[in-house]
């Protein structure tokens, strides 16, 4: 069946630039259409809801909540949209925090413009395009899996902490000096990487595998 309206597409990335290239790369192809752009992770979140793109062009390193954790949450929200992992560096911890995030696709931002809209294709489609960096950094996790919170980050270890100490959102946002949304999301982003259902099993994994100080 064909294609019949333009695959939607979105981009997340927190240098203007890159996001001028990308927009620039999909305006050459008639079957791929620019719905949005994010700078940072929540932009991204409520450009989801308004927008509804199919497919999200995902930076894996950005200030605050990194690609992988936007990806867990957007995933956990919005299931039909299926993200692809862009990133300048060949690191296995993060293909493997993108993939477990719910990622289909995996590349490098030296992509050519027609390797990325064939994957754009390929990920509404549900296939899966992985650079041969992310071919090996998942057959290495294969091999050796993580232990329990391996793909904390540091910000999620301090909220953590916190959590461990029984602190609730609104007083955590107010010792770390941030909003209370932006811990709500590092909370659902702890969970959903502990696989924990409730606060108080996070905290207790937390203690156990001795994630925090």
């Amino acid at each position: 069946m064909e294609q019949t309206s333009p695959i939607r597409v979105m981009i997340v990335d927190d240098q203007p630039v890159v996001r001028s290239g990308l927009a620039a790369f999909l305006m050459v192809f008639d079957d791929l259409q620019l719905v949005g752009e994010a700078a940072n992770g929540t932009e991204a979140v409520k450009l989801c809801e308004t927008q509804q793109p199919d497919v999200i062009l995902m930076d894996m390193v950005m200030p605050g909540a990194n690609g992988a954790e936007v990806t867990r949450v957007i995933k956990q929200r919005y299931p039909h949209p299926q993200v692809i992992g862009l990133t300048s560096f060949k690191d296995e911890a993060l293909v493997q925090q993108a993939m477990q995030a719910g990622a289909i696709s995996y590349l490098l931002k030296n992509v050519t413009a027609d390797e990325l809209a064939s994957a754009i294709r390929a990920a509404h489609a549900g296939r899966s395009t992985l650079a041969p960096e992310a071919t090996a950094a998942l057959v290495q996790a294969a091999s050796h899996p993580p232990a329990p919170g391996f793909d904390l980050t540091v910000r999620e270890k301090e909220v953590l902490a916190l959590m461990v100490e029984g602190l609730s959102n609104p007083e955590i946002a107010e010792r770390l000096i941030v909003s209370r949304s932006t811990i709500k999301f590092h909370v659902s982003s702890i969970l959903s990487k502990l696989g924990a259902t409730s606060r108080a099993e996070a905290a207790a994994l937390a203690v156990q595998h001795h994630l925090v100080t």
